[in-house]
């Protein structure tokens, strides 16, 4: 796909990853809609870029992101490639995981992705062609300790790409997921401070906790994780993909 003027939605573009990919496709000629809770990062991410808007909206709440949509559609057109990359990690123990916790770790990770998809796929059925993308996390291939709402809610995104990519690939419209490892992004810091208040470990110790087994020993950069979405958004034969960025961890 040629990714000159195609209008390009990205979730959590706020920051980390999100950031990252927003630039990368802005250097790639897309037309950008930066979809966020907050205001402030989203209108300054768009001044920065050469064609792109911003909405806030809660991709948890479908009624939010579909007005989110209407009102992106009026500037840049339909939907052609959908970024689903916000998401949310809260660390603790399972035995302190709260039903609030578990419902909140669905609610952004795992619904937010399906009413991504989902909302912008009647564009891409009219135009024939489209790249639906996540955001995912090795968290949805193996499992974490401190994590386990967040790795349940990141194989459930695994499982909607997977049967996406069956589904919609005769239809000319790819699914794929990039699994980055720990990311060196605020949402990794807000992770590492979890653990260390939930089990008092200092800082460094959080932190090689995280990098234990990681042959490179370094987090995944945010930049490595937008060039694998441009990639997928480029081509067609990589369909139903989770590539894994986390410097070969066991």
């Amino acid at each position: 796909m040629n990714l000159t003027n195609q209008h390009a939605l990205v979730t959590g573009a706020g920051s980390g990853v999100g950031l990252a990919i927003a630039q990368q496709l802005d250097a790639q000629g897309c037309r950008l809609t930066l979809c966020g809770r907050n205001e402030a990062p989203l209108k300054q991410l768009a001044e920065s870029l050469t064609n792109a808007q911003y909405v806030t909206c809660d991709v948890s709440d479908r009624a939010s992101l579909d007005a989110a949509l209407d009102q992106a559609r009026l500037t840049f057109g339909p939907v052609s490639i959908a970024i689903a990359n916000a998401g949310s990690a809260e660390a603790r123990p399972f035995s302190k995981l709260s039903q609030q916790d578990w419902q909140q770790a669905m609610g952004v990770n795992l619904d937010g992705c399906f009413n991504t998809f989902q909302a912008v796929l009647p564009d891409l059925l009219e135009q024939g062609c489209g790249r639906l993308i996540a955001v995912s996390s090795t968290a949805g291939l193996r499992g974490y300790k401190y994590a386990a709402a967040y790795s349940a809610a990141k194989h459930g995104v695994i499982g909607l790409v997977k049967s996406l990519a069956i589904e919609l690939g005769p239809k000319n419209i790819t699914t794929n997921a990039v699994c980055p490892g720990f990311t060196d992004t605020p949402l990794l810091q807000r992770s590492i401070e979890n653990i260390m208040q939930a089990t008092s470990v200092s800082r460094q110790q959080a932190e090689q906790q995280l990098l234990q087994g990681n042959p490179i020993g370094r987090f995944t950069r945010p930049e490595e994780v937008a060039a694998a979405v441009v990639f997928m958004c480029q081509t067609s034969a990589c369909n139903g993909h989770t590539l894994t960025l986390d410097g070969g961890a066991p």
